[in-house]
């Protein structure tokens, strides 16, 4: 029997225009520590381990938009970020920068823009009900 080789996922990677200040302001969003920086790129990792969020320098980065529309650059991937008190980490991530999007399609969940575009969501995980 063939066996698979092994397969884990380390990070994701977000292109930036500058990824020393895209991973500083999600340093500070989610309180992780730099792994590694290297000339054009910053690995941050959650200090309970797991997989890391990764930063390249992208010279031809182009904002993604919000909602999408036809013909402009669109979000690839976007992180979910579970917090525990939605007003006050939304209140945290615009004071370092992220802007609230417009476009809201869910009650609990806030679609935020970080400083180079990349939307990303905070929610609340809700427990199923028990009864």
């Amino acid at each position: 029997m063939e066996t698979s080789p092994r397969f884990t996922l380390a990070s994701t990677t977000l292109d930036a225009p500058d990824a020393r200040e895209l991973a500083g302001f999600y340093r500070a969003l989610l309180g992780w520590q730099v792994k590694e920086d290297v000339a054009d790129w910053v690995l941050l990792t959650s200090p309970g381990g797991g997989a890391g969020v990764s930063f390249q320098t992208e010279p031809e980065f182009v904002r993604p938009v919000w909602p999408t529309a036809p013909g402009e650059p669109q979000m690839m991937a976007h992180l979910d970020i579970e917090v525990d008190d939605l007003p006050s980490a939304v209140a945290h991530a615009t004071s370092l920068g992220a802007v609230l999007a417009d476009f809201q399609p869910q009650d609990g969940v806030r679609v935020l823009l970080d400083p180079v575009g990349h939307p990303f969501c905070l929610f609340i995980h809700e427990a199923p009900d028990a009864g």
